[in-house]
């Protein structure tokens, strides 16, 4: 891991603009993608057991972040995911699990090691027994490491209001599995 970035507790309300535009350059989101995911991000934030982590540059600046919640059934993406567990028998994930809501890391800084010290520092902070994401149900760098840190697909094709592709939901025990 980049050495030169701490991974710490963020306030990411505080710093949700900053957060956002490195989600914009990591995900290629627009001005408006950005306005409509800042009132989200907020809103998530207040959330019973929400929680976030920045990997921040000596000089302040925030390089990546990561942020989730205890899942909750009655939220909005628990509602679209749910059927999509329910057809393949997985619809248990959705209790005593914590999701992972948002992983970004900007593209400067991809291939250190961010993401995965994310992932995992906010995942040992949960007294959960397994954790839970949607990712862009293609073959990716990101898709990569979910599975290396022992994520597997629960449900594919997932289809979200507005979301022009496809998603999957992949969940994995906690701890998440550590390098060799």
């Amino acid at each position: 891991m980049d050495d030169t970035v701490v991974i710490a507790p963020v306030d990411l309300a505080a710093r949700v603009d900053e957060a956002l535009a490195v989600q914009a350059l990591a995900f290629g989101l627009d001005a408006a993608e950005i306005a409509v995911r800042r009132h989200i991000v907020v809103r998530h934030l207040l959330n019973p057991g929400a929680r976030a982590y920045g990997a921040t540059t000596p000089d302040g600046r925030l390089v990546g972040f990561v942020y989730g919640m205890p899942n909750d059934r009655t939220h909005w993406w628990s509602t679209v995911v749910e059927p999509y567990l329910r057809a393949g028998g997985h619809e248990g994930w959705l209790d005593d699990s914590f999701v992972i809501t948002e992983l970004h890391v900007h593209p400067g800084y991809q291939g250190r090691g961010l993401g995965r010290g994310l992932i995992t520092t906010i995942t040992d902070q949960s007294a959960l027994p397994r954790s839970i994401l949607s990712a862009i149900d293609t073959e990716s760098p990101a898709r990569g490491l979910y599975r290396s840190l022992g994520y597997t697909d629960l449900a594919r094709r997932v289809l979200f209001p507005s979301a022009p592709r496809p998603y999957a939901v992949m969940g994995a025990p906690l701890p998440l599995k550590r390098r060799n």
